[in-house]
């Protein structure tokens, strides 16, 4: 008997791995659900719906977005955390996924452990800008004028733990000046304040700022991003305005729910890249000020575990309490 276990194991695995190759080239036949963990209408809602529509037309199916806000994208996330590993339920992540961790160290999930990622979709640099009457024309001069007066200059995000507050706080550190956060309820009023001079400075979303910036209420010192944004190649990067390696580009990108069969990630990541080459979903992107990108699970896998570090590394060198 127990010469022949080995072989029955063996027939076993093969058998169980036979199944999953059949049904791996089933998928898929029936409807997807894309869990957006953020209200509809932003960002995140948008590409969410771009991406479902070219999705399902690649795939021949439907594709569902499914909007379940609350707790910072967390509740979402743990539903797609929990479901059936067959492709048929992925979450759209931005890059609150690789902060939340130091935010909330009680996640109902493990941001590596519990997730098979996809693919990142888009990189979305975010732009410092100031209010007008600030006398600062480059990060440089905004530096200066922190170091001579530490403690003095406010700058605002839509709460505490946000991407732009994570930015704000990596400038700090990086440019060793001293500056103090204000949180806001939302975005609605921070761009508000930041140009009635209420706070000097804030992070917000291409697409939100250049309104402001090309009427003159604001004045744009600097993107967040590694290289300057085709939809505003006129302002630099704050790595080459003086912060060297600065880097707080948001993203947003799909994972599915960890042991999904690799034939069928792979098959949503050639789906997803191929729709993101598409003229008229480009169009939409960089109308948002989003950059597409569409790269490989592995890859993707990678950035989010360096990210993770980075912004753990972040808040505690501020001492951040969430």
């Amino acid at each position: 008997m127990k010469r022949k276990f080995p072989g029955a194991l063996c027939l076993g695995l093969s058998l169980a791995l036979s199944a999953t190759a059949v049904y791996s080239q089933d998928y898929p036949n029936k409807l997807i659900r894309l869990v957006v963990p953020f209200p509809p209408g932003g960002g995140t809602d948008i590409v969410a719906r771009t991406v479902a529509a070219k999705l399902g037309e690649t795939l021949h199916t439907s594709v569902v977005v499914d909007n379940r806000p609350g707790a910072g994208g967390t509740i979402g996330t743990e539903i797609v955390s929990r479901a059936e590993p067959d492709g048929y339920t992925l979450a759209l992540v931005s890059g609150s996924h690789v902060i939340n961790p130091s935010i909330y160290p009680k996640l109902p999930y493990d941001t590596l452990r519990d997730f098979a990622p996809v693919t990142l979709l888009v990189s979305a640099p975010a732009v410092l800008v100031v209010n007008k009457s600030l006398p600062v024309d480059t990060v440089q001069d905004l530096i200066k004028l922190a170091k001579s007066k530490p403690g003095t200059l406010f700058f605002a995000s839509a709460g505490v733990g946000t991407p732009p507050h994570l930015a704000g706080e990596l400038f700090k550190t990086m440019a060793g000046i001293d500056i103090v956060h204000v949180p806001y309820k939302g975005n609605a009023q921070v761009l508000t304040d930041t140009v009635s001079g209420q706070v000097s400075f804030t992070f917000p979303t291409l697409p939100s700022a250049m309104p402001y910036v090309k009427n003159g209420t604001l004045r744009a010192l600097g993107v967040t991003s590694t290289h300057r944004s085709p939809s505003a190649p006129e302002v630099p990067t704050i790595a080459e305005s003086g912060v060297p390696g600065y880097d707080a580009t948001s993203w947003y990108g799909v994972v599915a729910p960890a042991g999904t069969p690799p034939e069928i990630v792979d098959k949503l990541h050639d789906a997803m890249a191929g729709s993101l080459k598409q003229p008229d979903v480009r169009k939409v992107l960089t109308d948002l000020g989003l950059e597409a990108v569409g790269n490989s699970p592995a890859e993707f896998s990678a950035q989010i575990k360096t990210e993770i570090e980075k912004w753990a590394t972040v808040v505690k060198r501020n001492h951040l309490t969430f």
